[in-house]
C-alpha cells in the first residue's frame, strides 16, 4: 500500500491509500480513518459518481468514530483508467459505476470486480494490516453503495456482522439503473441478476440473517425514491423472512450528503451496538 496523504482527526489519523489490485487489476485507491484505539471496522461504500474522498469529506464522521472506536474504510466505488470503450461515458447512472458486483460480460469482466475486490482483498487486507478483528466488521452505504452494502452482506454470510444503509438501491431487478447496470455487466438472463438484488436475496432467505436488526435512513423528498429506490421492497422481503428492520422515512430529506451527515451518527452507533464488546 502506497500512503497518499495523512491528516491528524480528532486524536485519530485520516488517510488515504493507492494499491495495486489483484482482483481488478488496476491501482485502486481507499480512504481509512484510524481512531485512538481502533476496536472494529465498519465498511462504507459509496454511491454513483462518487469516489474515496466523497463521504470522508461530507459525512462528518470521524468525529464519533473515534470516540467510539470506529475505524472506517471508504473504498472508490469501480475501477478507473481501464481504457474500456464508453467507461468514461458510462458513468451517468449506468454501466461504467462499479455496482459492487463481478460482471461476467465483455468488456467488463476483466477488470468490474468489486465484490471479489472488497471481499476477498480490501477487507481482509486492511484487518490484516492494521490487525482489526475480522468478527468485528460492519458494512454500509449510500444509493449504489446501499446496494451494495445490503447484497454483499446478504451474499457473505459471517464476512459483516452488521450492515445498515442510506437511500439504497433496494430492488435494482426492477428499476432502470439496475436494468441498465446488470443487462451490461450480467447479461439478459434476469434469474442471475436476483442473485444481487437485496430485495430477491432476502426473500429466497428462510430466516433472519441479521438478528440484531437492520438500519435504513430514507428521504421522502429524494427525486429517486419512487423509480429507483423502491424500499417497500426491501421492508416486504424482511416481513416475510423475520428479518427486523428499522426503516426511517425522513419527512424533507433529499437523496444527497446534507441527509446522510444529518444521521450518520445513528448509523455509527447502530453498527457500534452491534460489532463493539458490551461493557
Amino acid at each position: 500500500m502506497e500512503l497518499l496523504s495523512e491528516h491528524a482527526s480528532f486524536g485519530g489519523a485520516q488517510r488515504f491509500y493507492k494499491h495495486e489490485s489483484v482482483e481488478i487489476g488496476l491501482p485502486m485507491r481507499f480512504a481509512l480513518y484510524l481512531p485512538p484505539e481502533p476496536k472494529a471496522l465498519l465498511v462504507f461504500l459509496a454511491g454513483l459518481t462518487c469516489s474515496e474522498e466523497t463521504f470522508t469529506m461530507k459525512a462528518g464522521a470521524q468525529r464519533l468514530a473515534a470516540e467510539l472506536g470506529l475505524a472506517l474504510l471508504m473504498p472508490d466505488t469501480s475501477p478507473r483508467g481501464a481504457n474500456v470503450a464508453g467507461e468514461s461515458a458510462a458513468w451517468d447512472f449506468g454501466v461504467g459505476a462499479g455496482f459492487y458486483l463481478d460482471a461476467t460480460q465483455q468488456p467488463w469482466a476483466q477488470h468490474w470486480r468489486m465484490e471479489s475486490y472488497l471481499t476477498r482483498e480490501l477487507v481482509p487486507l486492511v484487518q490484516r494490516e492494521f490487525g482489526l478483528d475480522a468478527a468485528r466488521t460492519g458494512i454500509f452505504g449510500h444509493s449504489m453503495g446501499g446496494h451494495g452494502a445490503l447484497t454483499l452482506a446478504l451474499r457473505h454470510p459471517g464476512l459483516f456482522a452488521s450492515v445498515s444503509a442510506f437511500a439504497p438501491i433496494a430492488a435494482p431487478t426492477q428499476c432502470p439503473w439496475g436494468e441498465k447496470a446488470f443487462s451490461g455487466y450480467l447479461g439478459d438472463d434476469r434469474s442471475v441478476w436476483a442473485a444481487h438484488d437485496a430485495s430477491a436475496l432476502m426473500r429466497a432467505r428462510p430466516s433472519a440473517p441479521f438478528p440484531s436488526g437492520i438500519l435504513i435512513d430514507q428521504g421522502l423528498a429524494d427525486k429517486f425514491l419512487t423509480e429507483q429506490l423502491q424500499p417497500e421492497a426491501f421492508e416486504c422481503a424482511c416481513k416475510a423472512a423475520a428479518q427486523p428492520l428499522t426503516l426511517r422515512r425522513q419527512a424533507g430529506y433529499d437523496h444527497g450528503y446534507y441527509f446522510i451527515a444529518s444521521f450518520v451518527d445513528d448509523h455509527l452507533r447502530h453498527h457500534a451496538a452491534q460489532l463493539l464488546p458490551k461493557s
